[in-house]
Formats: C-alpha cells, sequence, structure tokens
C-alpha cells in the first residue's frame, strides 16, 4: 500500500481500482462507497482536507448566521407584549475564534478521523492531472481506467472593469473577518449574497446589496419579492435591476459605478464582498487533453450517470457546474461511485432535490417552480398561502413568509413546493417525500399534519387550491 507520506514517485507506479480526487464531501463520499463495495482506492487531495463545506462553506457560515440572528431576535422580542430584551455584539473575533474552533473538530473527526476506519482507501496529498494511463499526482502515476472527478468550486469573479485592482472579499475571505467593517457592499443577489448580507447588517454592519436582475433570480418571483421587503425592513439597502460600469477604490474605501434606469450612479462602502456565484474547479487537471468535454460555464459536463465524454472518467458535486449543494454533492459522490464499479446501473435523479437558503426567513424548495412546469409543457395549478393564515405564525406573532405550490391541472400531481417561513428549512421535506412518492394536493389535504406547526402549512397551502382556508376553523379539513 502506498500512503500520503509514500507516494508513486518514491515507490514507481501503484494500481488502484477506483482513484477519486477532491478530497472534500463528495471525495470522501465516492471513496467510503468504493470501499464498501470491497475496492481499493486512491483518494487524493490537495491542501486543507475537508472541502468547501466543512471548511469554509456552510458549517462556518451558517455559524455566524446563528449568532448573528440572535442578536436579531433580542431585538424583536417586543413582538410580544410586556417583554422586553436587548442583544449585544460584545467581540466579533472571539465569535470568529469559537466557528474556527468548530470547523477544526468537525474537519478532524468528520474527515481525517475517518480514513484509518476503510482499510481499502489510501489518502495521498498533492495536484493531480489526469493522464491516459490514470492520474499523476506528486510526479508519479495512480493507474486506474475508473476514475471519479470530485473538485468542487470556488468563488467566481464577475467581469466589472477595475475589479482586478480592488481588495474585494468573497464567501471565504469575508468569514475570516476578524473585525467588521463599517460598511460593505454586497454584489450578487443569489442565496449566498442574501444570506450574508442579512448576517452582517445583524452584527451592525451598514449593508447594502446590489444584483443585475432580481434578488434571488431562481426563485419564485413572490418569494423573492417578499424577501426583498423583508430584508428591507431590517435596514438593508437593496438596488436590484443594475448594470456595473465599474468599480475603484476611493477615499471611503471603493466606489461601484453602476447604471441604474438610465442614470449612471455610484455606490461607496468601506469594503466590498463580491458573492456572484461559484465556478467549477476543471483548471489544471488535463481534462480537455484526455477528451473530457466542459461546460460553458467551466463545469464537467456529465450523463445521467455522472460519466463524462471520457471513458471511464466519471464527475460528481460542484465541479459538475450544477446542483451546488453538499448534500447533493454527496449523493451524486456515491452514484458514480457505484456506476464505475457496477456498470452504470444508478441514474443521477435530482426531481425531489431541496435546497434551503438561510436568511430569516429562510427559502425552502423541492421541484419545479411555476416558470420552470410551463417551460416543459405542464399545464398547472398553483396556490399561494400567506404565512398570515398558519396558526404557528400567528402563534410566534411572526407572520413573515408564503408557501407556494405547484400541481400538475389534470392529475392534481405535486411538481414543486416553494416555502418562505422562519421554519422553512424543517418543513419542505414533507414536500420532498411527496414529490418522490407521485403525490398530489389532495393526499397532502387529507394528511393529518400536528397543529401549531410550520409544515401543517403545506396542508392549507394544498386545501387552498379548492377551499378557502380563511373560513375553515382551527384543524378543520
Amino acid at each position: 500500500m502506498y500512503t500520503c507520506c509514500d507516494t508513486p514517485s518514491k515507490r514507481g507506479n501503484e494500481h488502484a481500482d477506483l482513484i477519486v480526487v477532491g478530497a472534500g464531501s463528495a471525495g470522501f463520499s465516492a471513496a467510503i462507497t468504493a470501499a464498501e463495495l470491497g475496492a481499493k482506492v486512491a483518494l487524493v487531495g490537495h491542501g486543507t482536507i475537508g472541502g468547501t463545506c466543512v471548511n469554509i462553506g456552510c458549517v462556518p457560515s451558517k455559524t455566524l448566521i446563528r449568532a448573528a440572528e440572535t442578536l436579531h431576535q433580542a431585538h424583536a422580542a417586543s413582538r410580544f407584549s410586556g417583554i422586553e430584551a436587548k442583544g449585544r455584539l460584545r467581540d466579533w473575533s472571539t465569535l470568529v475564534a469559537q466557528k474556527d474552533e468548530l470547523v477544526a473538530s468537525l474537519r478532524q473527526t468528520k474527515y481525517a478521523d475517518l480514513l484509518p476506519h476503510y482499510e481499502g482507501v489510501t489518502y495521498l496529498d498533492g495536484p493531480a492531472r489526469l493522464t491516459n494511463g490514470g492520474v499523476q499526482v506528486n510526479g508519479g502515476l495512480l493507474s486506474s481506467d475508473k476514475v471519479v472527478i470530485t473538485t468542487g468550486a470556488r468563488p467566481a469573479v464577475p467581469a466589472i472593469p477595475g475589479i482586478e485592482g480592488v481588495r474585494y472579499l468573497t464567501s471565504t475571505t469575508a468569514l475570516e473577518l476578524t473585525r467588521l467593517p463599517r460598511s460593505l457592499l454586497v454584489i450578487g443577489g443569489g442565496y449566498v449574497g442574501c444570506e450574508l448580507a442579512q448576517m452582517f447588517s445583524r452584527a451592525g454592519v451598514e449593508v447594502t446589496l446590489v444584483f443585475r436582475s432580481r434578488l434571488l433570480p431562481e426563485a419564485e418571483p413572490e418569494i423573492g419579492e417578499a424577501l426583498t421587503r423583508y430584508l428591507q425592513d431590517e435596514g438593508l439597502r437593496i438596488r436590484g435591476g443594475l448594470s456595473y460600469r465599474g468599480i475603484r477604490n476611493s477615499e471611503r474605501g471603493i466606489a461601484l459605478d453602476v447604471v441604474e434606469g438610465d442614470i449612471p450612479k455610484t455606490i461607496e462602502a468601506d469594503q466590498v464582498l463580491v458573492a456572484t456565484g461559484r465556478r467549477p474547479n476543471a483548471d489544471d487537471l488535463g481534462l480537455e487533453e484526455i477528451g473530457v468535454e466542459l461546460l460553458v460555464n467551466g463545469g464537467i459536463k456529465v450523463d445521467d450517470r455522472l460519466r463524462t465524454t471520457r471513458a471511464g472518467v466519471y464527475a460528481a458535486g460542484d465541479v459538475t457546474g450544477g446542483d451546488m449543494f453538499v448534500y447533493v454533492a454527496a449523493y451524486g459522490a456515491r452514484v458514480a461511485a457505484n456506476n464505475a464499479l457496477n456498470g452504470d446501473n444508478r441514474r443521477y435523479d435530482t426531481t425531489a432535490m431541496p435546497s434551503v437558503v438561510f436568511t430569516d426567513p429562510q427559502v425552502a424548495g423541492c421541484g419545479l417552480t411555476e416558470a420552470e412546469a410551463k417551460s416543459q409543457g405542464l399545464d398547472v395549478r398553483t396556490s399561494v398561502l400567506p404565512l398570515e393564515y398558519v396558526p404557528r405564525a400567528l402563534a410566534a406573532r411572526d407572520t413573515r413568509g408564503l408557501i407556494k405550490l405547484v400541481a400538475e391541472a389534470h392529475s392534481g400531481r405535486l411538481l414543486g413546493a416553494h416555502i418562505l417561513a422562519p421554519e422553512g428549512a424543517d418543513s419542505i421535506q414533507t414536500a420532498v417525500l411527496a414529490i418522490k412518492h407521485g403525490l398530489t394536493v389532495t393526499d397532502l389535504a387529507e394528511t393529518i399534519f400536528p397543529y401549531l406547526t410550520t409544515v401543517e402549512g403545506l396542508k392549507l397551502a394544498a386545501q387552498t387550491f379548492d377551499k378557502d382556508v380563511a373560513k375553515l376553523s382551527c384543524c378543520a379539513g
């Protein structure tokens, strides 16, 4: 066996049943899956083990988002009569240090410490490059006719004139700040921009959030419009429909020159955070030289078995350029590893894939939006239920949000569910199961749901197709 300290370059060529390139969540998922199938696996990482989610993505961001939420909840406590509460940010650097401790702990326990438990997996650290014979690592060759690429993605940099001359933050470096700026310009209205803009605003930063089209452009428009209002109510400056003319350093910090409604304007702030999406890490892997085709967005082109255009080479996760969620990456990696070793018998299916944006209220969705369903030629019906009709929201004195359902018109089959609610993330899974198993909105409407829960809103939204829920008593129907 070779180890991380005994590379192929020292011992000559080594053979593996499967080589996994990339040691993040997807890479570990592929390696563990292959090891459980009895394969000899070479897992090749480069840099910090564990990938995006645990190190610079999900874990650190959601930790700080939850921390900032406690400050907001203290200020919002007065919505209940007779209650007064205060929250104060005493030391941001201490909070960041606590976040770093959690990241280090999870990286050790959920990644590094796992390797000894799988005898079939050998870990190597170094830049990898695919060749006709396998994968080159540290000057040596790992030979295999089966490779799974799981190298993830990185923050994308928008093509704004002057961006190369400005010290900008990304979703990675913003989470490393030990001192908060007085003001922050966030460029990008997707999920990363929304989450981090609200987090920094709740921590006391003056935040301006700008974007080219609308907030959360892939979500239902009702949800994007409502979330825009809620963020504005918290004090964020929201400016959409912009075109960017250039960005530059200024006396204040940075200045973004834009066109808003045909009028040239300038937006200034102490610092700028670029949150305009992510670009797949498919560079410098030698892919095109061996016949692996790339997409326009830089992702690796795959089919529904996660096969690339090169026989024996598979790809999964963010590097494919779509479905950039860690749990989907892990699922795809399992599919890819199984197919590489067992003859392509599993299909990559994200029909019932849930997505969550950890704003407050949270945005959670599954299945098709109304626009997506119509673009597929489907005849649909929709229902939109404001949260003021959900008893849980009334009891919590927080009616921010709505639930929208998309159903096939003739059958009633649920095609999509979209929730904007403070507890939306924990409510979407019921819709996931409904879509996965082909349930109708009538099935949902006739199912028993627990009272005074946010997920009960799915039942009420399903009833809304045929009833006026405002005329129902509690728990009726």
